[in-house]
């Protein structure tokens, strides 16, 4: 079973980095600096953010479905990010050194599975749940601060 993890397409922010930030305010958005080289997770390159890198935190509809499990939470981008990330049958640099929530669902948008996977663990669990025909794809959150990192597809 192989599968595939990918950031957010940056074209669909690109007018967030181009407000200044009365202009991002008005969209419940601020722009923020990262303090740390970790903590700051960019979820178009799923990469943190270095110390003194710019990112634009706003609200984010991540599962945009007509079911009780449609969800939205607060996401970091970040400007210097200009393409999505991809990767296949490997975890990304945001999925390691943080605990991991998996969300598994059906193709109706209905919720079947989850899972906790702690630090180095998140390949297994994302397998584990593909295990189940029923699973179509799987939403990736920070354990801890519950904010959505990726999709999970089957490739």
């Amino acid at each position: 079973m192989s599968y595939r993890i990918t950031g957010l397409d940056r074209e669909q922010f690109a007018g967030l980095f181009e407000m200044d930030d009365a202009a991002l305010a008005e969209q419940g958005a601020v722009r923020l600096t990262a303090a740390a080289d970790k903590g700051w997770p960019c979820r178009i390159s799923l990469e943190d953010a270095k110390a003194g890198e710019e990112l634009i935190l706003f609200n984010y509809l991540s599962h945009d479905v007509t079911t009780p499990y449609r969800s939205a939470y607060a996401i970091y981008v970040r400007p210097k990010a200009l393409e999505a990330a991809e990767y296949v049958d490997e975890t990304p640099p945001v999925f390691e050194g943080r605990p991991m929530a998996f969300r598994a669902f059906d193709n109706d948008g209905m919720l079947r599975r989850a899972a906790l996977a702690s630090p180095g663990h998140a390949d297994a669990k994302i397998r584990e749940l593909f295990a189940s025909d029923e699973i179509a794809y799987i939403h990736a959150h920070n354990a801890a601060h519950g904010c959505f990192s990726a999709k999970v597809e089957r490739a």
